[in-house]
């Protein structure tokens, strides 16, 4: 039997870069990637249907950036050694990740190996400007490939591109919104997720969404016309897992609420549970809107929904009017919040602090607001950012705008322009506050107070997580994870490389710290558990719980 050629596809979510060049990467990590496994579903069917020809073999190397190294001379050694040839891909790059996943791309470069880079900020700048940022002209002149768009109608077309040795510059497939229905599922296996602390897969039903807010970059790369899997499609995704008792699902698409087929695909789901007993814990993301859908909380909630992320961004109207979010009405908070609260759902807020309305103490006291008003369980805070690819940073550059060049801090939780009401440092000083006030000590025992039963251990784990990140490491929740791990010599380039003795003394202190305050806040966190589990807490009850009486509704 002939021996087959092998082609090797590296397939790779990159991770950004912290304050001090390193890159940020943990022993275990929280948040999956939905774009790798998407990618790794169709080199797998592509492999399958060998679209390179029945003598070559496609080999899949699979690295989450944000929890493993990336072997880059270890892979280039390898795959010269045996005389192969091969292509890297980076998937679902976002403008912070993009100078990591440019210096990786150079990496490869020097070990012969040709690079892909797609994701949101190549196809946001593509799908905004006519001229290419400096970014993308200097990522061009290195050979590096640029794709926008949604590859799934041209994967094979790309592999077999970069099989011949014929990689264009840049691909621009942003005109074309394919149909989800009927493509390969986004999958990862088990072995894929060791390094997640939860099990937990992702996938997207589907893309677009309906609304306008400037802020976004959805809606100029995957449009406004939602576009969903079929039902089939999504139980084909929950038996596969299944298979490999995988049973926690993010469902990551920007608004579950407004796809076309919502309703037949949470009764579909119900009927594998209550009928073949696959149960499944399910995370979504929605408006603010979606509890006036008729039976929309209840079957998520029947279907296995445990969490519900929700835009809701600002509680100052002036705010929710200035970034195009109309549709979310203040007064309508506390209801929708109690909705989703009775049917067990944890709900998390995404709330920007640094709209150009806002102060310093205009944010404390929205923050507030969040505390002791509404039956909010967890809040996610992100710093006003025009990222690249939205309405809001096309004005600016527009507009001449002095922006900060380095898209590495273009991460949600940093400042990169100049506010009209508050300094850089104040700003900071909001943003950091927000998340000190909202998690702590006293407030984290009230959130654990207004919960009874399982939902009260479930938030229990997402205020550990929320806490450790914010408090102890100050990296976003969504950037993190439990126990970083760094590298010496893994540095941005441009960075010096720090002297061995200071650098692991001064990384010996930081483990040291890090230790003592995660068990500091587990034990602190725990203790907030169990007082709430006490007796006396059992009626509990506050504003934020309280039903509003339908008098209330008639007088708002």
């Amino acid at each position: 039997m002939n021996k087959k050629n092998r082609f090797h596809v590296i397939l790779i979510k990159p991770s950004k870069y912290d304050d001090e060049g390193y890159v940020i990467r943990w022993w275990r990590a929280v948040v999956t990637s939905n774009s790798l496994s998407c990618l790794n579903a169709l080199t797998k069917d592509a492999a399958a249907r060998e679209i390179l020809g029945a003598d070559t073999e496609i080999v899949i190397h699979l690295f989450d950036g944000a929890v493993e190294k990336i072997p880059v001379r270890k892979l280039g050694r390898k795959i010269r050694a045996a005389g192969e040839k091969g292509v890297v891909a980076m998937a679902g790059v976002q403008s912070n990740q993009f100078p990591r996943a440019f210096n990786l791309a150079m990496e490869f470069k020097n070990e012969g190996l040709p690079s892909m880079i797609g994701g949101f900020h190549v196809s946001g700048t593509v799908a905004m400007f006519a001229e290419h940022p400096p970014e993308i002209r200097k990522a061009l002149g290195e050979k590096i490939t640029l794709v926008a768009g949604e590859v799934e109608p041209h994967w094979d077309r790309l592999l077999q591109d970069a099989y011949r040795g014929d990689l264009k510059p840049l691909y621009d497939f942003l005109p074309e919104k394919p149909a989800l229905e009927g493509t390969p599922a986004p999958f990862v296996t088990r072995h894929d997720l060791r390094h997640f602390i939860n099990t937990q897969t992702s996938f997207d039903a589907g893309r677009g969404c309906p609304f306008q807010c400037s802020f976004c970059t959805i809606i100029n790369v995957q449009g406004r016309t939602l576009r969903g899997r079929s039902v089939e499609d999504i139980e084909k995704i929950v038996r596969m897992n299944h298979g490999q008792k995988i049973k926690k699902f993010f469902i990551t698409d920007d608004n579950f609420a407004r796809h076309p087929q919502w309703e037949a695909i949470a009764d579909r789901l119900i009927e594998l549970k209550e009928k073949e007993g696959l149960r499944s814990s399910i995370m979504i993301q929605t408006d603010v809107l979606a509890h006036k859908i008729p039976r929309f909380i209840e079957k998520l909630a029947r279907a296995g929904c445990r969490r519900v992320f929700i835009g809701m961004e600002s509680v100052n109207p002036e705010n929710l009017a200035a970034c195009g979010k109309r549709q979310n009405i203040v007064r309508e908070y506390r209801k929708m919040l109690q909705a989703w609260r009775d049917h067990g759902v944890i709900t998390c807020a995404g709330y920007i602090v640094g709209f150009p309305n806002d102060t310093y103490e205009s944010i404390m006291r929205d923050v507030e607001f969040l505390k002791k008003e509404i039956p909010l369980d967890v809040a996610e805070f992100f710093i006003w950012t025009p990222l690249p690819g939205s309405e809001d940073h096309k004005k600016l550059i527009e507009k001449g705008c002095d922006l900060n060049p380095d898209l590495n801090l273009y991460d949600t939780a940093h400042v990169v322009m100049k506010h009209p009401r508050m300094t850089p440092e104040e700003l900071i000083r909001a943003y950091r506050d927000a998340w000190a006030s909202f998690y702590s000590r006293e407030h984290s025992l009230t959130l654990l107070k207004r919960r009874k039963g399982p939902r009260r251990r479930l938030l229990f784990s997402s205020l550990l997580w929320f806490r450790s990140t914010s408090l102890l490491e100050n990296v976003h929740p969504l950037l993190g994870g439990y126990f970083r791990i760094k590298g010496r010599n893994a540095r941005r380039p441009g960075m010096p490389k720090e002297a061995f003795f200071p650098y692991y003394w001064r990384r010996l202190t930081e483990i040291s710290r890090y230790s003592t305050g995660m068990i500091k806040l587990f034990w602190e966190t725990w203790q907030l558990f169990r007082e709430a589990q006490h007796p006396r807490n059992a009626d509990y009850t506050d504003i934020a719980i309280t039903p509003e009486a339908p008098a209330d509704e008639s007088n708002s």
